[in-house]
């Protein structure tokens, strides 16, 4: 059995100078491959540092809404240059949040439009953070060209968001909060959600998923995501994990 955390953040500090322990401990529950998210300059640096040095760390860049704001023809630039390196798998995390609100909404969706025409320009993925935005993310999402493929990273809608969702060329990704007893809407969700379209990920060191939850969160408790989506869809956990392994080798191409 292979699972893939296919949305962490080894590149925040909890982690830095211990990746490789915290790799280990991963593949010591079956998580071999991880994929490291960028979201401003600073971490998409060390997103693609990491995929330099480990074999089974691939990385995604872009630029997150709240520094939208300071998103210009520089910024693309550098951001197509970190696109087309090798182990670069994906545009991401970009979007709109609604509930910080640090960038300007109309700029959010305006430089959240820009990056998903650079990933199809690409033919890459776009990996989407949206809170508080689902009306507006929809809306961005249906008027784009998704050839290639979105993944709706840390997927908190319901049953009716998803299905709405499903029209368009996107994955949703569960996060450990699909693990939490009071989060109905996103059980409903993912008890809902065909198999071939369902990702998994940590958000590390956010979201730690249950039995962990109130501890630092990591690549390997992804697991723990893969389990409550077994249990809430009353199948095994092989089955979750394969597919969502398959899954995420597709939409991300990778080797």
């Amino acid at each position: 059995m292979q699972i893939i955390d296919n949305h962490t953040h080894l590149n925040d500090e909890p982690f830095r100078g211990k990746e490789e322990y915290y790799l280990d401990r991963a593949k010591e529950l079956d998580v071999t491959k991880v994929i490291c998210a960028g979201q401003d300059p600073d971490f998409n640096e060390r997103a693609i540092d990491l995929a330099q040095r480990f074999d089974n760390v691939y990385a995604m860049v872009g630029l997150n809404p709240d520094i939208a704001k300071n998103y210009d023809q520089k910024a693309e630039d550098k951001l197509i240059e970190q696109l087309q390196m090798p182990k670069v798998v994906a545009l991401g995390e970009v979007g709109l949040d609604y509930y910080w609100d640090e960038s300007p909404r109309d700029v959010q969706q305006d430089v959240f439009r820009r990056q998903i025409e650079v990933a199809h320009e690409l033919k890459m993925p776009v990996d989407i953070h949206t809170r508080d935005a689902f009306e507006d993310c929809y809306k961005i999402l249906k008027e784009s060209n998704l050839e290639y493929g979105a993944i709706l990273h840390s997927f908190n809608g319901s049953a009716e968001w998803l299905n709405k969702f499903l029209d368009l060329n996107v994955y949703f990704s569960y996060s450990g909060v699909v693990s939490f007893t009071k989060a109905k809407e996103v059980h409903g969700s993912a008890k809902n959600a065909p198999l071939d379209r369902i990702l998994v990920e940590t958000d590390a060191p956010y979201l730690t998923p249950k039995p962990y939850r109130g501890k630092q969160n990591e690549p390997a408790y992804v697991r723990y995501v893969v389990q409550a989506i077994a249990d809430l869809k009353e199948i095994p956990l092989e089955e979750v994990a394969d597919a969502t392994y398959a899954n995420t080798v597709r939409v991300y191409g990778l080797e």
